[in-house]
């Protein structure tokens, strides 16, 4: 079902500017109208300026006027699946609360999870 996502996810991990962790992540969102976006992580030297793979895929969708998404494939070289941090979730969980999360190790070994399963209390003002 998700095969091209996984293998999109895969190839956005090449694009990662991680000089300083060697940690690259690669993110693949599909919107609702089956578009898909790449996202690498992008490091500074200021840790805190780092942006994720996950918000760089969702900022280039929202910008071109794509703000519903169905699922975000995320790859990584971790041994372990890695799971998106707090600020992605809640990010993501603006848009499209209930979306595919998959973790992918490998285009045959992969998880998904529901993004509200993974974050069941997002931030919101109303």
């Amino acid at each position: 079902m998700y095969e091209k996502l996984i293998s999109e996810s895969i190839k956005a991990k090449k694009l990662s500017h991680s000089p300083y962790s060697k940690f690259r992540v690669g993110a693949a969102l599909l919107t609702k109208d089956n578009k898909i976006f790449h996202g690498a992580n992008v490091e500074c030297s200021s840790y805190s300026l780092t942006i994720c793979a996950e918000r760089v895929a969702a900022v280039k969708a929202i910008t071109e006027k794509n703000k519903k998404f169905k699922a975000v494939a995320i790859a990584t070289d971790s041994n372990d699946f890695a799971f998106p941090c707090g600020a992605c979730r809640q990010f993501l969980s603006e848009f499209s609360e209930n979306m595919d999360v998959i973790l992918v190790k490998s285009k045959t070994k992969y998880q998904i999870y529901k993004l509200q399963n993974l974050f069941p209390h997002k931030f919101k003002l109303k």
